[in-house]
């Protein structure tokens, strides 16, 4: 290596180069005069725990349906919670079966569709 290349540069003393300064675009406001874009904060909510406020779930909805004595049918299941039909199948096995534990029976109505419903359990 030559000794050229080890001198020190002129900006090696660690001191920082003066920033540019930034200008503006002719024609644009300045920072103070520009317009928050961020949204507006919602009002708060009141919350009064009363029985009235209480929302089913989804869920609570179907088990209500499926504990009835006569069962209920995917469609109605599907009218009660804006699910398809391969969702309900899916809610049915998935998490009534399996995670919840119950027992669920289904049985063709005279009609023909399947109706499905949740069997209590026994003492045993």
């Amino acid at each position: 290596m030559s000794t050229a290349s080890l001198k020190k540069s002129p900006r090696s003393n660690n001191v920082a180069a003066p920033k540019a300064s930034v200008k503006s675009k002719p024609g644009s406001k300045p920072r103070s005069a520009r317009i928050d874009l961020q949204q507006p904060e919602a009002p708060a909510l009141k919350h009064n725990s009363t029985a009235d406020d209480h929302k089913t779930t989804k869920q609570e909805r179907v088990l209500t349906l499926l504990s009835r004595t006569d069962g209920a049918s995917i469609h109605e299941i599907m009218q009660a919670t804006q699910w398809q039909q391969h969702s309900v199948r899916g809610f049915l096995t998935g998490t009534v079966k399996k995670k919840l534990g119950f027992s669920l029976s289904s049985a063709k109505a005279k009609d023909g569709s399947r109706r499905y419903r949740i069997e209590p359990k026994r003492n045993r």
